[in-house]
């Protein structure tokens, strides 16, 4: 898949100077919290330790606790990645965070449908992450910009046109193959497991949007 030329709705409200990822759940405890700090994680192993680039990384829930730490779980979760829990605190979905998103990830279809039923032009930049993830595996790299060259903004950019440009072509398995199950109140191990289920999402996202593999 080659990536088209900017569409309607890709980094509205932005300066093209940043590219902002938001990860959407719903408590913005367990998931979204998981899911924000595995990709900061992700992208310091690629980029180093404060990572460049213009990438911001946030998250928030459609009835998201405001204020609130993460789930304890969630946290531990994040130690077993080597992946920093610290400092966390819950937001509620605002409509200033879908509007300066470049990317919005969200952990199931509906909270897919709550963002984009606010508006903001937001339907061709949210994705949830699982959809993301299978959308990107189609896409020809070499058909992205070079981040070494233009800059990541523009190559993340790319990539999100690319992916609205196939969701159409490219549909879902099954019904709850785009879907990340809430853990809370869950014991430990299935904390661990969404993590796991996150994490092996978030992989190939990343290397996409850096054009840096994993290391090994």
């Amino acid at each position: 898949m080659t990536a088209p030329e900017t569409g309607r709705g890709i980094g509205t409200g932005l300066t093209g100077t940043t590219f902002r990822i938001l990860h959407v759940s719903t408590g913005n405890v367990c998931r979204s919290p998981i899911t924000e700090r595995l990709t900061r994680h992700a992208l310091t192993d690629r980029l180093g330790d404060p990572f460049t680039g213009g990438l911001i990384v946030e998250s928030a829930g459609t009835w998201g606790h405001e204020g609130a730490p993460m789930e304890a779980n969630a946290a531990a979760v994040l130690a077993d990645f080597g992946a920093d829990a610290s400092g966390f605190t819950g937001r509620e979905l605002l409509d200033e965070h879908v509007i300066t998103a470049d990317l919005v990830l969200t952990a199931t279809r509906d909270h897919r449908a709550q963002v984009i039923s606010m508006g903001h032009s937001a339907g061709l930049r949210t994705f949830t992450l699982k959809e993301f993830t299978r959308l990107v595996r189609a896409i020809d790299p070499a058909t992205l910009p070079d981040a070494s060259q233009e800059g990541m903004v523009e190559r993340a950019r790319a990539l999100v046109r690319a992916a609205a440009a196939l969701r159409g072509w490219l549909l879902a398995p099954s019904a709850e193959a785009d879907e990340v199950n809430d853990p809370y109140g869950a014991p430990i191990t299935f904390f661990r497991s969404i993590g796991d289920e996150i994490n092996t999402a978030l992989e190939p996202v990343v290397t996409a949007l850096t054009g840096v593999p994993a290391p090994h």
